[in-house]
């Protein structure tokens, strides 16, 4: 583990950008930057396409360490270079910015009011990639959809299973149960994963180190025992589905919780806009969301 990198995730201020759309996200987040599905053919040049507008996102001046802590990176971007050099050497060693790499392969089927993980069988060798090419830590994401006790607690024993997996290799795990932000039972769904994330800390060694990525709770400071406790670095939030302004707004209630945002920080961005347009609407944005974030 780079201890720099380790110390800058624990306690600067800042937040951490989630670049990582995959394959099944990444026409909708190409569609919103004003590229429509017609302006690229298969899976090869839509991500020739989605890397040029990550590139041109972390090449801007407005991009950099002293606001972003962190860049979550798809398995795909990792694999190619920015100014060249390879993806996480360039955001380290150019913008010191810390790389996170997703490790999921998506959600299976919604069973128990929650949607697990995918089976990952070549989670192994994919770690071992990312130790190689200078990554920090992992992101992996499921849902829960409903205040469903057995759903949460096999949501969470998968999260907390994998996340040892991945730190027996030396990186930091980003373990991430969202809650939809569109559950009827939003709250009471927050309250129980609360606990159950609470008893997996718990049983922890003391230098098992993990981050959390959750939904910005109905209760502000809902997780402020999650934020105190020895076994965490940070917890982040999600934007999950409410604009930039929403975003930051419920951020700015829940005290010592930073931002890990996605479409909120790309909104507005656009493949039409001049350079300086462009910077100055991505400067304005990350602006706003380190502001909520250090509160």
């Amino acid at each position: 583990m780079n201890q720099r990198q380790f110390d800058k995730m624990r306690g600067d201020d800042g937040f951490i950008a989630a670049l990582d759309q995959s394959g099944g996200s990444t026409p909708k987040a190409l569609r919103l930057y004003g590229i429509p599905e017609t302006d690229y053919a298969g899976d090869d040049e839509m991500f020739d396409k989605v890397h040029q507008m990550r590139s041109r996102i972390i090449t801007s001046p407005a991009f950099a360490g002293n606001r972003i802590l962190g860049a979550i990176l798809f398995e795909n971007t990792m694999e190619r270079q920015i100014g060249g050099k390879p993806t996480a050497q360039y955001l380290w060693e150019e913008k010191q910015v810390v790389p996170f790499l997703k490790v999921d392969k998506g959600l299976a089927a919604e069973e128990s009011g929650v949607q697990l993980m995918k089976p990952m069988p070549d989670l192994d060798t994919l770690l071992d990639r990312a130790v190689a090419q200078g990554i920090f830590g992992t992101k992996m994401r499921s849902v829960i959809k409903l205040a469903h006790e057995a759903g949460i607690r096999a949501l969470l024993d998968q999260q907390f299973d994998i996340a040892k997996r991945i730190l027996a290799t030396g990186l930091v795990p980003i373990i991430e149960p969202e809650v939809d932000i569109h559950s009827p039972e939003k709250a009471h769904a927050e309250t129980m994963l609360k606990d159950g994330i609470l008893a997996h800390l718990n049983a922890l060694a003391p230098d098992q180190k993990v981050m959390l990525k959750l939904t910005l709770p109905e209760q502000a400071d809902l997780y402020k025992d999650c934020i105190e406790h020895p076994n965490v670095v940070r917890v982040v939030a999600l934007s999950g589905g409410y604009s930039r302004e929403q975003a930051n707004e419920r951020l700015a209630q829940n005290h010592g919780m930073i931002a890990s945002f996605s479409r909120a920080l790309s909104e507005g961005l656009s493949a039409q806009q001049s350079d300086d347009a462009f910077n100055t609407m991505l400067d304005a944005s990350i602006q706003g969301i380190f502001e909520a974030s250090k509160t």
